[in-house]
């Protein structure tokens, strides 16, 4: 039991990359939004097809160690506020006016909080009958989940004695509640409060599915439990992960393969330019290290947990290309993998880059997905005819080359601020390499990095990650005395918890780290800490982390060594429109049948593994020794 399977799931494909320790197999399928455990029992199918020959996926699910899964269901429910009413219980008199200071934060509030919320006077004369009053309210309100945030952790532990009292689990009806200082042991008030209202939206939706795909898994008799990959780069069981965690853990995976990327290149700065059906995600690697925020921020409120500094913008294959105000705009609207782009013969009605490019000939209907789906290109005329071009007054051909330079500038608006002057783009996703020069020019990149796994690439970056544990703690007292209790208390929680993963704590990394802060929760200064050591006694507070690994096999990519590139000799073309009077003949080449240092000058089309790359007029390109594609822009 020496494979690994990573998963990626999106809106639109999912992504499935199995490692056995020295090659990848890796394939994609239609996601199937009405039962996500099928898109990935769909796509491990089609790994072990592609693997034995033959379907067999209860012999590769044997054959495997562990499964790491990342989603984007928990990304989407916020965004389409799929999710419960949520109440919070709080006695902090002003908490609301906190979590509603910037207007994304007020909108937020609005959707998922509202009037649902309550203030609690401890030094009340009956606390009881006031707080059963208050969850009362919230209940009849519509709360279906009641997020309990207090100033400290004593007084929340207060009211948990009372609401056990009153409202006992076991009784019909009972509201699930979350108490804030057990999810994050952050003194912000307001940012811990959002934390915990976000993971209780999100919770019941990554529940539902989790827990159903677990379940089929053990139809299987699988012995090692699915993995949920999180924001953070690591990986733990289901029942050991936090839904907050779970929120952009897909482009995490894309920054992490991205990093692995510099490391092997050698490159100084390098932006991830994740391009899935719906959005495209921005990131930034600088000298192998992934830019990550103290504090993360979901949907611009902040949030008590690190997260990696990813931007998304809503422009992706699947993208709505429509005309407003007589201007051509993309985006935000997408259309996902049901109706999907109008080629795909689902019902769609709207434009898409993937309709654009299968009509300027840079698709091929035949080839799609490696041949494993036919696109419709009618369909796509049709589409683009009645939304496009007659209303603008445009002929077809004008419009295709319109909607084109109108993706390419909205593409490059997504990390042109990012760029300097040794700045690498990663392209990757299932547009990616079909859009990364045109997008590299006008932002101002000259150098363009096309991995050979580009289409599954944020699944292949999960590769690089570990079985992880994070646990944070404020320690009562600035002594050693108080930390020796912390560090007992952690150690305990920690073999617990490494156990039910499979692992033994000393068969883990460990390391230990004090976080000092001033009275506002900001971070003073973050330092290694041996228990038995003085605590210092600068700043306000103090809390101890322990961090815990589990080693999991990574994968190596191949040096690059610069050979002298080599001609290619043309076989293949294809007609591709380069403008609204223009066809060319474009030469096709297939990326895994090029050796190293195989290389030429655009324009040319590179097939890879289920996606097409498009080497622009004016750019070089060459194929390194790992198989991936690099571009260089010469003008």
């Amino acid at each position: 039991m020496d494979t690994l399977i990573n998963i990626d799931n999106g809106g639109t494909l999912t992504d499935i990359c199995v490692w056995d320790g020295g090659d990848f197999t890796f394939t994609k399928t239609l996601t199937t939004p009405h039962d996500l455990s099928q898109c990935l029992f769909d796509g491990i199918e089609k790994a072990s097809t592609a693997l034995y020959g033959a379907p067999d996926t209860e012999r590769l699910l044997h054959a495997t160690q562990h499964i790491r899964y990342s989603t984007t269901q928990g990304t989407n429910a916020l965004v389409e506020r799929r999710g419960p009413m949520i109440g919070v219980l709080t006695s902090i008199p002003d908490l609301a006016t906190g979590m509603k200071t910037t207007p994304d934060e007020e909108h937020l509030f609005a959707s998922l909080v509202d009037d649902r919320f309550a203030v609690v006077d401890l030094a009340g004369d009956d606390v009881e009958f006031e707080v059963v009053q208050l969850v009362n309210r919230l209940a009849t309100l519509g709360a279906a989940r009641v997020v309990v945030a207090c100033a400290t952790s004593e007084e929340e532990r207060a009211l948990r004695s009372i609401l056990l009292r009153k409202f006992p689990r076991h009784l019909l009806g009972s509201i699930p509640l979350i108490y804030s200082w057990d999810l994050a042991g952050d003194r912000n008030a307001p940012r811990r409060a959002w934390s915990c209202v976000i993971n209780s939206f999100l919770h019941p939706t990554m529940e539902r599915f989790l827990y159903g795909a677990e379940h089929r898994l053990s139809t299987y008799r699988v012995a090692n439990p699915l993995l949920v990959y999180r924001n953070d780069g690591a990986s733990s069981r289901v029942a050991k992960s936090v839904a907050l965690k779970t929120y952009s853990s897909g482009p995490r995976g894309g920054l992490e393969g991205t990093a692995a990327l510099a490391r092997t290149y050698g490159l100084s700065h390098t932006l991830m330019m994740d391009i899935g059906g719906t959005t495209t995600d921005v990131g930034t690697v600088t000298d192998e290290a992934i830019h990550v925020d103290e504090h993360g921020t979901i949907r611009g409120v902040p949030i008590s947990y690190p997260m990696s500094n990813v931007h998304s913008k809503g422009v992706g294959g699947s993208s709505v290309i429509s005309v407003q105000d007589g201007k051509i705009v993309v985006g935000p609207r997408s259309v996902g993998a049901a109706p999907g782009p109008a080629c795909f013969g689902f019902g769609g009605r709207d434009a898409t880059i993937t309709d654009v490019n299968l009509l300027l000939g840079i698709l091929d209907a035949n080839t799609y997905m490696d041949g494993t789906f036919t696109l419709d290109p009618q369909r796509s005329r049709q589409v683009i005819t009645a939304t496009i071009a007659q209303p603008l007054g445009l002929t077809l051909e004008e419009a295709l080359v319109q909607m084109e330079q109108a993706y390419f500038v909205a593409l490059a608006g997504a990390f042109s601020h990012l760029v300097g002057p040794d700045t690498t783009l990663a392209a990757f996703g299932g547009a990616g390499p079909m859009s990364a020069a045109g997008a590299a020019r006008p932002a101002g990149v000259k150098h363009v990095l096309i991995p050979q796994m580009a289409a599954v690439f944020s699944a292949f970056g999960i590769a690089f990650s570990d079985i992880g544990k994070t646990y944070e703690v404020e320690l009562t007292e600035l002594t050693t005395a108080a930390a020796q209790q912390v560090h007992d208390t952690l150690v305990a929680r920690a073999e617990r918890d490494m156990f039910q993963e499979g692992y033994a704590l000393g068969d883990c990394d460990t390391s230990w780290q004090l976080t000092v802060e001033d009275a506002a929760g900001a971070v003073l200064k973050r330092i290694p800490y041996a228990v038995g050591e003085p605590v210092p006694a600068t700043g306000a507070r103090a809390s101890l982390q322990l961090t815990v690994t589990a080693r999991l096999p990574h994968p190596d990519i191949r040096a690059d060594v610069e050979v002298p590139v080599t001609p290619i000799a043309v076989t293949t073309t294809r007609q591709v429109r380069s403008a609204a009077d223009t066809v060319d003949e474009v030469p096709v080449h297939v990326l895994t049948e090029l050796a190293p240092g195989a290389g030429g000058s655009g324009p040319a089309l590179i097939e890879g593994p289920f996606f097409t790359a498009r080497v622009l007029p004016g750019w070089d390109f060459r194929v390194t020794a790992a198989g991936d594609l690099f571009l260089t822009d010469t003008l």
